[in-house]
């Protein structure tokens, strides 16, 4: 089912990182317990430096998931041909808790935009069980979701939230 007003499909989430799916939980990601991520809301480069917290909504405890966070406009939204970048990856995050219960595959990163605004994805696959012997470590550049989630059973995404961000001056930082 088309969803043309969806903010996923309008920021073209859904065509450069992901293909159309639809929500079965709800993901909220916060940034120093204030920032709500909402799709398509700018924050600031300085508000990211700590990892943020993650809530997966209509989860249970027998569910895992997994937290794939990537940049899809680099090096800059004008000329992406290094799109993805991987910022973050967690595994194994129980469905009734927050991605700090996670395996940590891939660190945290600061998303630090030179150039443009870009966008940063966090997507939310559900996994058929937990991983008893995990992927091989990605790379971040050139990550690429859709293969990624293929090579490992993930299926299609079942949550996903987007900001902008851009490269912070004195100016802005006032």
């Amino acid at each position: 089912m088309e969803r043309p007003f969806d903010p996923l499909i309008v920021g073209r989430v859904v065509g450069d990182v992901l293909d159309n799916f639809t929500p079965t939980v709800r993901l909220m990601v916060t940034y120093n317990s204030n920032k709500l991520v909402l799709n398509g809301r700018e924050l600031l480069p300085s508000w990211l430096i700590h990892k943020p917290r993650l809530e997966i909504l209509g989860g249970d405890m027998r569910t895992f998931f997994t937290l794939v966070m990537v940049d899809p406009d680099v090096p800059n939204p004008s000329d992406p041909y290094l799109r993805e970048h991987l910022h973050w990856m967690v595994m194994d995050i129980p469905g009734t808790t927050d991605a700090t219960f996670g395996r940590e595959v891939v660190e945290y990163e600061i998303p630090n935009p030179n150039i443009g605004i870009h966008r940063y994805v966090f997507v939310i696959f559900q996994q058929r069980s937990r991983f008893v012997e995990m992927p091989r470590q990605p790379e971040r550049e050139r990550f690429n979701t859709r293969r990624f989630a293929g090579e490992n059973g993930l299926g299609a995404p079942v949550a996903a939230v987007f900001f902008n961000a851009q490269r912070e001056t004195a100016a802005r930082r006032r």
